[in-house]
């Protein structure tokens, strides 16, 4: 009998304990429980930072941060996103990205922070070597990292509408072996590069707005401008070594070799050469020297220099 009653009391007991648990927890604030998501939509929020403590952002693949307020690209605390693959901070009031963002984000393929206050980019982006498209055009950047090559896979780059700012393009831009985009419309640019002349994969070029003097702005003059004549125009400035852009001082023709952009014959076709001659400049064409001695075996004329390099003399002269 009196093993009975203290099992009985024991019962009771525990169902007291289990009471007041309960109203434990019914009297106790809520915790925030950690959401787990490939796809996270914080637009339009009025965020100031990235509420990192509240969230488990690990697993996030896309993350959409645009139409809030952030200012401060730099996090108080290490941001855990390193599986982001796709990052939309549009529309926002951002003067700096973090300065790790090639550390942290190191799977990016697609960065869009277009409409922000940017005014120059951390050297570390170009460590987001998997990056296939990049947009910030509507900032106010002064310029773009001169190791921008190592971005091996950007297929499409947009720094349109930096206007008065962005005035100049780095040399290692005609390294993007991937790029078949390249809008650098309403800028302040008046020589493009000679190295874009080697982007072999390039499709669409769009300079409008901008004070072009190299290549002249009436290559462009029509919508459907011949893309290819712009291509071997600046191809035949660089491999005569009058552009003061010329990858062979700074890069070598060894590297634009290895990128396999180093060649003009996707774009050796009649009507791009035909477009092409009635910009060049007299000082840019080829030029046979007539030597009054003795010919060598084969031919009475020598070839000038330039001729050297130039896509089309493909024999001596006779």
């Amino acid at each position: 009998m009196s093993e009975q009653l203290q099992l009985r009391r024991s019962d009771v007991r525990e169902e007291e304990n289990e009471e007041e648990e309960e109203k434990k927890k019914m009297n106790s604030p809520p915790k925030a429980e950690a959401v787990k998501v490939e796809e996270l939509n914080l637009s339009a929020m009025n965020l100031e930072s990235i509420p990192i403590d509240s969230l488990d952002l690990n697993g996030i693949c896309n993350l959409n941060l645009s139409n809030n307020n952030l200012v401060d690209g730099n996090p108080r605390k290490p941001s855990p996103i390193r599986y982001l693959e796709e990052l939309n901070a549009n529309f926002n009031k951002l003067k700096s990205l973090p300065e790790n963002i090639g550390f942290e984000l190191v799977n990016l393929q697609k960065l869009s922070v277009n409409s922000n206050k940017l005014d120059f980019l951390p050297n570390s982006i170009t460590l987001l070597t998997d990056l296939q498209v990049f947009d910030a055009h509507l900032n106010c950047l002064r310029s773009l990292p001169n190791n921008i090559d190592n971005l091996a896979k950007l297929q499409v780059l947009n720094v349109s509408q930096n206007f008065q700012y962005l005035q100049a393009l780095p040399e290692s831009i005609g390294l993007l072996a991937s790029l078949s985009e390249l809008d650098i419309s309403y800028n302040k640019i008046k020589t493009l590069p000679c190295t874009i002349g080697c982007l072999s994969k390039l499709q669409k070029l769009s300079v409008e707005g901008n004070p072009l003097v190299v290549p002249p702005i009436d290559m462009f003059g029509s919508e459907h401008y011949n893309l290819n004549a712009v291509k071997e125009y600046l191809y035949e400035m660089m491999m005569n070594q009058n552009c003061s852009s010329s990858p062979k001082s700074k890069f070598g023709l060894g590297k634009l070799a290895k990128w396999k952009t180093f060649s003009t014959r996707t774009m050796s076709n009649r009507d791009s050469r035909d477009d092409r001659d009635q910009y060049l400049m007299a000082d840019y064409q080829s030029i046979n020297i007539d030597v009054p001695t003795s010919p060598k075996p084969g031919g009475g004329s020598l070839f000038s220099p330039r001729r050297l390099f130039s896509p089309r003399s493909t024999s001596f002269s006779k």
